[in-house]
């Protein structure tokens, strides 16, 4: 079943819940795009982190779950993933996160340990809840800022803000 892994851990590092100002629909296919365009986008990790040594990079790779594993949102499958939201919204998406780290040394990139996450976002009329799960790495990155990444993201291809976080 397309956005939803059976494996999704029950205990997870952080919860935040956002009011939808657009459809389910509208906001999945939105977040499917963002997906696919923040895949192997370069970010400065002492923006995204608020780390205080300068050089370091982050890379992202998303992947959506299919049953038990993660299909990476290429072409083809964001594709897919648009197609079938077009035919019925999901009520759980669920995403592998790859965050590669990398530190410029003279004029090399050096590659440190990644980090590894699960996101589930379940969708409710007009809420959209987010877990984040670290699975392991060093937390260059924190599940919060991963969320944050999205949401920031979704937001900005859009004229106006339809993710705002619900305290």
């Amino acid at each position: 079943m397309l956005g939803v892994y059976e494996g999704f851990p029950a205990t997870v590092h952080k919860i935040m819940h956002f009011r939808i100002s657009i459809s389910n629909r509208s906001l999945q296919q939105k977040l499917v795009k963002s997906l696919h365009a923040l895949n192997k986008q370069a970010f400065s990790l002492e923006k995204l982190a608020d780390l205080s040594v300068p050089g370091f990079q982050a890379v992202f790779e998303f992947g959506i779950a299919e049953a038990d594993g993660f299909n990476y949102l290429n072409e083809d499958e964001t594709r897919g993933a648009l197609k079938a939201i077009v035919k019925k919204p999901l009520q759980t998406m669920d995403l592998f996160c790859v965050v590669r780290c990398h530190r410029s040394v003279s004029e090399k990139r050096a590659s440190l340990k990644f980090d590894y996450f699960m996101i589930r976002f379940m969708f409710n009329e007009g809420l959209m809840d987010a877990y984040a799960f670290h699975e392991r790495g060093p937390r260059y990155t924190s599940p919060e800022d991963i969320i944050n990444v999205i949401v920031n993201k979704v937001n900005g291809t859009c004229s106006k803000k339809v993710l705002t976080e619900v305290f």
